[in-house]
């Protein structure tokens, strides 16, 4: 005879996955292999891959040499402009 592997209360399996999140891990593991290339997709990534970077830089030239944080005293303007 064997000795059992002892477990609290005698409850072997009484945690059950909701089934709802188990298909979504499932998903979100296999995301690559549903993925297709629509008209939609494409310009989303058309947004995140040139628009957004280019409003960035955009933005970020736009104020460049306008503000100095370095060897401010208290009451002294941060505005170089």
């Amino acid at each position: 005879m064997r000795p059992t592997l002892a477990r609290m209360a005698g409850h072997a399996d009484s945690v059950h996955m909701d089934p709802a999140l188990v298909k979504y891990a499932n998903m979100y593991v296999k995301r690559h292999q549903y993925f297709r290339w629509t008209p939609r997709t494409a310009w989303i990534s058309i947004a995140y891959i040139f628009a957004v970077p280019s409003v960035f830089m955009y933005m970020s030239y736009a104020n460049e040499g306008k503000w100095d944080m370095r060897g401010k005293l208290r009451g002294d303007t941060i505005a170089e402009f």
